[in-house]
């Protein structure tokens, strides 16, 4: 009884270790080549993104809340 015990619990945890060194392999590549990929793709910076915001006045907030009510 004891003899299969051990044997259920080396199973199981040998599967639990390979599945984590799977994982670490794995996203190790994903690491790398997302990586390689920056290279051509570079994100673009928020200095590069320039939206004009235009200031809400008194006026358009009561729109947008007579809005939602009819919308309600």
């Amino acid at each position: 009884m004891i003899e299969n015990g051990l044997i259920v619990t080396i199973v199981g945890m040998g599967t639990v270790f390979m599945f984590l060194t799977l994982l670490v392999v794995a996203m190790s590549i994903m690491s790398k080549t997302v990586a390689w990929v920056g290279k051509f793709m570079p994100e673009v910076q928020d200095s590069m993104v320039k939206i004009p915001v235009k200031a809400a006045t008194d006026e358009d907030i009561a729109v947008a809340i007579a809005v939602a009510k009819i919308n309600m």
